[in-house]
Protein backbone atom coordinates (compact mmCIF):
# COMPACT_ATOMS: atom_id res chain seq x y z
CA UNK A 1 0.00 0.00 0.00
CA UNK A 2 2.89 2.37 0.71
CA UNK A 3 4.42 1.77 -2.73
CA UNK A 4 1.32 1.61 -4.95
CA UNK A 5 0.13 4.87 -6.50
CA UNK A 6 -2.70 3.32 -8.54
CA UNK A 7 -6.30 3.90 -7.52
CA UNK A 8 -7.01 0.36 -8.82
CA UNK A 9 -4.14 -1.92 -7.65
CA UNK A 10 -5.95 -5.06 -8.85
CA UNK A 11 -2.82 -7.22 -9.13
CA UNK A 12 -2.89 -7.60 -5.34
CA UNK A 13 -5.81 -10.01 -5.93
CA UNK A 14 -3.36 -12.40 -7.61
CA UNK A 15 -1.02 -12.48 -4.61
CA UNK A 16 -1.43 -15.81 -2.79
CA UNK A 17 -0.83 -14.24 0.63
CA UNK A 18 -3.62 -11.70 0.03
CA UNK A 19 -6.09 -14.23 -1.38
CA UNK A 20 -5.58 -16.65 1.49
CA UNK A 21 -5.08 -14.11 4.28
CA UNK A 22 -7.78 -11.61 3.35
CA UNK A 23 -10.14 -12.62 0.54
CA UNK A 24 -10.49 -16.23 1.70
CA UNK A 25 -9.81 -15.77 5.42
CA UNK A 26 -12.29 -18.10 7.16
CA UNK A 27 -14.04 -15.31 9.08
CA UNK A 28 -14.64 -13.28 5.92
CA UNK A 29 -15.32 -16.18 3.55
CA UNK A 30 -17.80 -17.73 5.98
CA UNK A 31 -19.86 -14.55 6.14
CA UNK A 32 -19.75 -14.14 2.35
CA UNK A 33 -20.77 -17.79 1.84
CA UNK A 34 -23.81 -17.33 4.08
CA UNK A 35 -25.01 -14.40 1.94
CA UNK A 36 -23.95 -15.38 -1.59
CA UNK A 37 -24.14 -19.17 -1.51
CA UNK A 38 -21.64 -21.80 -2.57
CA UNK A 39 -18.76 -21.14 -4.95
CA UNK A 40 -19.03 -17.36 -4.75
CA UNK A 41 -16.87 -15.35 -7.16
CA UNK A 42 -13.79 -13.52 -5.95
CA UNK A 43 -13.10 -9.89 -6.87
CA UNK A 44 -11.56 -9.03 -10.24
CA UNK A 45 -11.15 -5.31 -9.53
CA UNK A 46 -9.58 -3.63 -6.49
CA UNK A 47 -10.12 0.01 -5.57
CA UNK A 48 -7.73 1.94 -3.34
CA UNK A 49 -9.20 4.86 -1.38
CA UNK A 50 -6.02 6.48 -0.14
CA UNK A 51 -6.63 9.65 1.86
CA UNK A 52 -4.01 12.19 2.89
CA UNK A 53 -5.25 13.47 6.23
CA UNK A 54 -6.50 15.86 7.58
CA UNK A 55 -9.58 16.12 5.35
CA UNK A 56 -13.16 17.30 5.53
CA UNK A 57 -15.91 14.68 5.28
CA UNK A 58 -17.15 13.49 1.91
CA UNK A 59 -20.76 13.93 0.89
CA UNK A 60 -23.06 10.95 1.38
CA UNK A 61 -23.38 8.93 -1.82
CA UNK A 62 -24.44 5.66 -3.42
CA UNK A 63 -21.70 4.17 -5.58
CA UNK A 64 -22.10 4.35 -9.35
CA UNK A 65 -24.45 1.90 -11.08
CA UNK A 66 -26.18 0.91 -7.84
CA UNK A 67 -29.16 -1.39 -8.41
CA UNK A 68 -31.99 -1.16 -5.88
CA UNK A 69 -34.11 -4.24 -5.30
CA UNK A 70 -34.49 -7.42 -3.23
CA UNK A 71 -31.84 -9.47 -5.04
CA UNK A 72 -28.41 -9.85 -3.41
CA UNK A 73 -26.04 -10.86 -6.18
CA UNK A 74 -22.86 -9.18 -4.93
CA UNK A 75 -21.39 -7.61 -1.82
CA UNK A 76 -19.26 -4.55 -1.30
CA UNK A 77 -16.35 -4.93 1.11
CA UNK A 78 -14.06 -2.42 2.80
CA UNK A 79 -10.71 -3.67 4.09
CA UNK A 80 -8.52 -1.69 6.48
CA UNK A 81 -4.84 -2.71 6.22
CA UNK A 82 -3.97 -0.36 9.11
CA UNK A 83 -5.50 0.85 12.36
CA UNK A 84 -8.20 3.35 11.38
CA UNK A 85 -9.51 5.30 14.39
CA UNK A 86 -12.02 8.14 14.17
CA UNK A 87 -9.36 10.78 13.62
CA UNK A 88 -8.22 9.05 10.40
CA UNK A 89 -11.57 9.41 8.64
CA UNK A 90 -13.02 5.88 8.53
CA UNK A 91 -15.96 5.12 6.25
CA UNK A 92 -19.41 5.86 7.66
CA UNK A 93 -22.49 3.99 6.45
CA UNK A 94 -26.18 4.80 6.82
CA UNK A 95 -28.08 1.62 7.77
CA UNK A 96 -31.11 0.75 5.62
CA UNK A 97 -30.29 3.45 3.08
CA UNK A 98 -29.88 0.76 0.39
CA UNK A 99 -33.62 0.42 -0.08
CA UNK A 100 -34.08 3.30 -2.53
CA UNK A 101 -31.92 5.97 -4.12
CA UNK A 102 -31.55 9.15 -2.06
CA UNK A 103 -29.98 12.51 -2.83
CA UNK A 104 -26.39 12.93 -1.71
CA UNK A 105 -27.12 16.62 -1.06
CA UNK A 106 -29.19 15.84 2.02
CA UNK A 107 -27.26 16.23 5.28
CA UNK A 108 -27.99 12.77 6.63
CA UNK A 109 -27.57 12.01 10.30
CA UNK A 110 -27.40 8.72 12.10
CA UNK A 111 -24.46 7.27 10.21
CA UNK A 112 -22.44 4.45 11.74
CA UNK A 113 -18.66 4.66 11.87
CA UNK A 114 -16.51 1.72 10.76
CA UNK A 115 -13.47 2.82 12.80
CA UNK A 116 -11.56 -0.44 13.25
CA UNK A 117 -8.17 -2.02 13.92
CA UNK A 118 -5.85 -3.23 11.16
CA UNK A 119 -7.11 -6.30 9.33
CA UNK A 120 -10.82 -5.47 9.62
CA UNK A 121 -13.08 -6.67 6.80
CA UNK A 122 -16.32 -4.70 6.69
CA UNK A 123 -19.09 -6.21 4.53
CA UNK A 124 -21.91 -4.08 3.13
CA UNK A 125 -24.52 -4.08 0.39
CA UNK A 126 -23.36 -2.13 -2.67
CA UNK A 127 -26.04 0.62 -2.87
CA UNK A 128 -25.81 1.71 0.79
CA UNK A 129 -25.20 5.40 1.44
CA UNK A 130 -21.67 5.95 2.72
CA UNK A 131 -18.91 8.51 2.95
CA UNK A 132 -15.42 9.09 4.27
CA UNK A 133 -15.78 10.76 7.65
CA UNK A 134 -13.94 13.92 8.62
CA UNK A 135 -10.28 13.21 9.38
CA UNK A 136 -8.58 15.36 12.01
CA UNK A 137 -5.40 13.28 12.25
CA UNK A 138 -2.32 13.50 10.07
CA UNK A 139 -0.83 10.91 7.74
CA UNK A 140 -2.13 8.54 5.09
CA UNK A 141 -5.28 6.47 5.54
CA UNK A 142 -5.39 3.37 3.33
CA UNK A 143 -8.59 1.49 2.47
CA UNK A 144 -9.24 -1.21 -0.14
CA UNK A 145 -12.71 -1.77 -1.61
CA UNK A 146 -13.86 -4.75 -3.68
CA UNK A 147 -16.82 -7.01 -4.52
CA UNK A 148 -17.69 -10.68 -4.07
CA UNK A 149 -20.20 -12.20 -6.52
CA UNK A 150 -23.04 -14.73 -6.37
CA UNK A 151 -22.53 -17.71 -8.71
CA UNK A 152 -25.49 -19.90 -7.69
CA UNK A 153 -29.23 -19.20 -7.22
CA UNK A 154 -30.29 -18.33 -3.64
CA UNK A 155 -31.17 -21.31 -1.48
CA UNK A 156 -32.25 -21.68 2.12
CA UNK A 157 -29.39 -24.01 2.93
CA UNK A 158 -28.22 -22.39 6.14
CA UNK A 159 -28.85 -23.68 9.67
CA UNK A 160 -32.58 -23.26 10.26
CA UNK A 161 -33.89 -22.36 13.71
CA UNK A 162 -37.12 -24.37 14.03
CA UNK A 163 -38.73 -21.82 16.36
CA UNK A 164 -38.04 -18.79 14.13
CA UNK A 165 -41.38 -17.05 13.47
CA UNK A 166 -41.51 -15.47 10.00
CA UNK A 167 -44.83 -13.81 10.84
CA UNK A 168 -43.61 -12.06 14.01
CA UNK A 169 -40.05 -11.20 12.91
CA UNK A 170 -39.08 -7.53 12.98
CA UNK A 171 -38.75 -6.38 9.36
CA UNK A 172 -38.90 -2.66 10.20
CA UNK A 173 -41.38 0.15 9.76
CA UNK A 174 -42.97 2.02 6.87
CA UNK A 175 -41.08 2.14 3.54
CA UNK A 176 -38.69 -0.55 4.82
CA UNK A 177 -40.47 -3.67 5.94
CA UNK A 178 -41.78 -4.77 2.53
CA UNK A 179 -38.31 -4.45 1.02
CA UNK A 180 -36.49 -6.24 3.83
CA UNK A 181 -38.99 -9.09 3.94
CA UNK A 182 -38.85 -9.42 0.15
CA UNK A 183 -35.04 -9.75 0.27
CA UNK A 184 -35.31 -12.31 3.06
CA UNK A 185 -37.66 -14.48 1.00
CA UNK A 186 -35.42 -14.04 -2.03
CA UNK A 187 -32.40 -15.19 -0.03
CA UNK A 188 -34.41 -18.22 1.02
CA UNK A 189 -34.87 -19.07 -2.67
CA UNK A 190 -38.63 -18.59 -2.44
CA UNK A 191 -39.29 -15.03 -3.62
CA UNK A 192 -42.45 -16.22 -5.39
CA UNK A 193 -44.02 -16.88 -1.99
CA UNK A 194 -43.59 -13.26 -0.92
CA UNK A 195 -46.79 -11.23 -0.83
CA UNK A 196 -47.83 -8.10 1.03
CA UNK A 197 -51.23 -6.43 1.31
CA UNK A 198 -49.69 -3.11 2.41
CA UNK A 199 -50.72 -0.72 5.15
CA UNK A 200 -50.55 -2.17 8.64
CA UNK A 201 -50.53 -5.70 7.29
CA UNK A 202 -47.55 -8.06 7.29
CA UNK A 203 -44.58 -7.45 7.11
CA UNK A 204 -44.93 -3.98 8.70
CA UNK A 205 -43.75 -4.40 12.27
CA UNK A 206 -43.16 -0.84 13.50
CA UNK A 207 -46.09 -1.07 15.95
CA UNK A 208 -46.16 -4.83 16.38
CA UNK A 209 -45.51 -4.55 20.12
CA UNK A 210 -48.86 -2.74 20.51
CA UNK A 211 -50.95 -5.16 18.42
CA UNK A 212 -53.59 -7.34 20.07
CA UNK A 213 -53.41 -10.02 17.39
CA UNK A 214 -51.21 -11.31 14.55
CA UNK A 215 -50.72 -9.22 11.41
CA UNK A 216 -52.98 -9.83 8.43
CA UNK A 217 -51.64 -10.85 5.04
CA UNK A 218 -48.90 -13.26 6.06
CA UNK A 219 -48.19 -15.50 3.02
CA UNK A 220 -46.64 -18.33 5.02
CA UNK A 221 -42.97 -19.11 5.58
CA UNK A 222 -40.66 -19.82 2.64
CA UNK A 223 -40.19 -23.45 1.76
CA UNK A 224 -36.98 -25.21 2.68
CA UNK A 225 -35.94 -26.73 -0.62
CA UNK A 226 -33.29 -29.44 -0.92
CA UNK A 227 -30.04 -28.60 -2.78
CA UNK A 228 -30.28 -29.09 -6.52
Amino acid sequence: MAESTSHEPSTIILEDWFREGVLLAPEAAGAVRSLLGEGFGLPVLMSSHRADCPLEAQGWHHDADSVFGPELNYLQVFYYPQDTPEEMGPTEVLPRSHIAKASRDIEWTGGVSTASPAGTVFITIYPILHRRAKATGTGVRHLLKYNYWRMTPPLRDWVVEPDFDFRAANYGGHHQAWWIAHMFYWLCGDAERFRTVGGQGWPYSGSQHNQVGPSYGFPGPPRRMPPG
